[in-house]
């Protein structure tokens, strides 16, 4: 099969959060397309993975930046000792042969580049390929998501209204703290001491949102901490690596999240 390698053979491990799973499973059956909303690092990309899974649909992600054209995602020809030759996009893979398309922060990508994705997500279900003189329809089993980070949108970098209103949204948050400290325990393999200790940075990390931070600590970003405690090193200086130092540059930020931080070490 030309999609096997992109199957999720085990489980991917989730803990949902509301109704999320039943919303992407009712989403896919009627193939509509799905937006997932919410801050870095909340589970969004593993929700995806998991749902695949879950559907035993192949998955093919696409991590979508500034740079990226349409040609990147629906394919472009290249020149082959044997002469040009045509070569599908993962986006066009994935409508050519039945796979969930993931275009992970979509918002990252140009304005015009995210327009391919219109004839996609309405009854059409087709997509054109202008520079090969084709319009490929989607396969019965093709369905699309996106992702983006609602906190980072700007005038310049955010999703137009007629893109937006193609699709179904499921809002994720930060898990709640018995929920996130579990995840942390199956993720890092850390004790559930440690991992209440990292739920509560977390938290007073959150409450600096807004007052300097963007965001506060991902569960993501927990996880490393639990990682590198781990691995031996110290838990102070492993908050430090994993969080102060990657969450801000602003040496105020830093310390006034340090000494939030300092509250919380046993």
């Amino acid at each position: 099969m030309l999609l096997d390698a992109y199957r999720i053979t085990s489980e991917p491990y989730y803990q949902p959060q509301g109704a999320e799973i039943s919303t992407f499973t009712a989403a896919y059956h009627e193939r509509l397309p799905v937006m997932l909303k919410g801050p870095t690092g909340c589970g969004k990309t593993r929700f995806v993975e998991h749902m695949a899974w879950r559907l035993g649909k192949p998955l093919i992600t696409v991590a979508a930046h500034e740079d990226m054209t349409a040609a990147d995602l629906a394919g472009r020809y290249l020149l082959e000792p044997v002469g040009t030759i045509w070569h599908d996009g993962p986006l066009t893979q994935a409508v050519r042969h039945g796979a969930i398309c993931y275009l992970d922060e979509i918002v990252e990508a140009r304005q015009d580049t995210t327009v391919v994705i219109h004839p996609l997500t309405d009854a059409r279900r087709i997509l054109p390929l202008e520079k090969h003189n084709e319009i490929v329809p989607a396969h019965a089993d093709f369905q699309l998501t996106i992702s983006y980070n609602p906190g980072y949108q700007s005038a310049v970098k955010d999703l137009k209204e007629s893109t937006k209103q193609r699709f179904v949204a499921i809002d994720f948050g930060y898990p709640q703290p018995a929920t996130e400290s579990a995840i942390i325990i199956r993720e890092s393999g850390a004790d559930s001491d440690l991992a209440a200790v990292l739920v509560a940075i977390a938290q007073r990390s959150r409450n600096l949102q807004g007052h300097g931070l963007d965001e506060g600590a991902s569960t993501r970003m927990l996880i490393h901490t639990g990682r590198m405690v781990r691995a031996g090193l110290p838990l102070e200086t492993a908050v430090q690596s994993a969080i102060v130092l990657p969450i801000t540059d602003n040496p105020d930020i830093r310390a006034a999240l340090s000494d939030a931080i300092a509250a919380c070490l046993p």
